[in-house]
């Protein structure tokens, strides 16, 4: 039952956020607006839900994975440098063929399980794992080229 109820607050808690940021950030695609702001307090909810726990569920492998790929970062980075390595990364998603980008997306955006991957796409356990690593590692070359230090 707690699940469904953080679900609920997260919802409400959206709304309140996007009702909050509104007025001086007008969203040019607002679904995307409010899933990025759920995503969001999902990922601080689970955070903070399971600081104690690492390894028990799928999120904090699918972002140690991703540590590896991505530079590090405060929350004092300027917008600017925010805002580039976006466009980075959304420029290496865009060059990707569907599949891939599809397979990268399910994973690192939805966290989706290597199993439910594999069989969504009709590929092996190992076939993911190796289409995924080997996309990592085509990220972190593309962010060197870049300029990220990683």
């Amino acid at each position: 039952m707690a699940d469904h109820r953080d679900a609920e607050e997260c919802v409400s808690d959206t709304w309140l956020r996007a009702w909050n940021s509104m007025p001086p950030q007008r969203p040019a695609v607002l679904s995307a607006f409010l899933g990025k702001i759920t995503r969001s307090l999902c990922l601080n909810r689970f955070r903070h839900d399971h600081a104690q726990k690492r390894g028990g569920g799928q999120l904090p492998l699918v972002l140690e994975e991703l540590d590896q790929a991505l530079p590090g970062g405060t929350e004092t980075e300027e917008e600017l440098d925010r805002r580039q390595l976006e466009q980075t990364i959304n420029g290496f998603l865009a060059a990707l063929p569907e599949k891939k980008r599809a397979i990268f997306v399910c994973r690192y955006w939805y966290a989706d399980s290597i199993d439910s991957i594999a069989a969504r796409f009709g590929m092996s356990r190992g076939g993911v794992t190796m289409c995924l690593s080997r996309l990592r590692t085509d990220l972190r070359e593309c962010l060197e080229k870049g300029g990220y230090a990683l």
